[in-house]
């Protein structure tokens, strides 16, 4: 590929890989927010203001003490303490037991747990995310053809030889989820893994179920030659750089899947 070729396709990619694929490609997605109890401040002038003293911290500082935060914001303790404790569950604040309340640096797996019991209580099924996890993926392939980079594609490479030698069904779902987790890395969209490790936690059952139907509803292929060269394609076509390839290969993947009735 010319370097003029490759960096056309690298514009269009940023873009959402426009023209006829547009409806099949997302937008890049955005920095994951540094804010990220932004809608619990809008309700809780209490958490909004201690949202402004953590943001103006970096992760591994301490807070004021629990006395100097009530003077500072006018209320009770048992307030205070209630919100520092709504805070501490989603990963934003760590409390010390003799030593403080310090920030911490936001991370996939609180929005992970935070994501479980959402769901859990709005009664989503997880099916319904299915089409969160293809867009993510599907985009990763794209940007990933583009950048393919050498060492981040070669996990790839090693979850297919795994899964290709994989006697059960329990080592060949771990190097399919080895492989997944190797593509949205491939891409070095750090945005695109952050949602994606966010969103793993509440799918992984699902994937495990509709893999093991597909498995016992395609009797004419065997489940090692389907899931290894269903996932071959991808890797195939990171490695030829060709983003249109890979995102086709994506699709075809997770047809598959979409095809097995739950």
């Amino acid at each position: 590929m010319s370097t003029r070729e490759l960096s056309s396709r690298r514009g269009r990619a940023r873009k959402g890989y426009g023209g006829k694929h547009m409806s099949q490609a997302v937008e890049p997605a955005a920095e994951p927010s540094r804010d990220p109890f932004a809608a619990l401040a809008q309700e809780d002038p209490l958490v909004a203001a201690l949202s402004e003293i953590v943001k103006s911290l970096k992760p591994g500082d301490k807070l004021p003490t629990e006395r100097e935060l009530t003077k500072q914001l006018d209320v009770g303790r048992t307030a205070l303490r209630d919100r520092l404790g709504v805070l501490e569950g989603l990963g934003i604040l760590e409390r010390r037991p003799g030593s403080g309340t310090y920030v911490q640096e936001f991370n996939p797996g609180s929005v992970s747990m935070a994501l479980n019991l959402g769901i859990s209580s709005a009664q989503i099924p997880l099916a319904a995310l299915e089409s969160v996890r293809i867009a993510l993926e599907r985009q990763a392939a794209i940007e990933a053809a583009i950048s393919a980079d050498p060492v981040l594609v070669a996990y790839m490479q090693r979850a297919l030889d795994q899964m290709a030698v994989a006697q059960d069904e329990q080592s060949r779902d771990e190097a399919d989820r080895q492989f997944h987790q190797a593509l949205l890395r491939s891409a070095s969209n750090p945005a695109l893994t952050f949602f994606a490790d966010a969103i793993a936690g509440v799918l992984t059952q699902d994937v495990k179920t509709r893999s093991s139907q597909v498995r016992a509803a395609d009797a004419a292929v065997s489940s090692a030659e389907f899931f290894v060269n269903a996932h071959r394609e991808i890797h195939a076509a990171i490695l030829a750089r060709d983003p249109d390839r890979a995102m086709a290969a994506v699709n075809h993947h997770f047809v598959r899947l979409e095809t097995v009735p739950l």
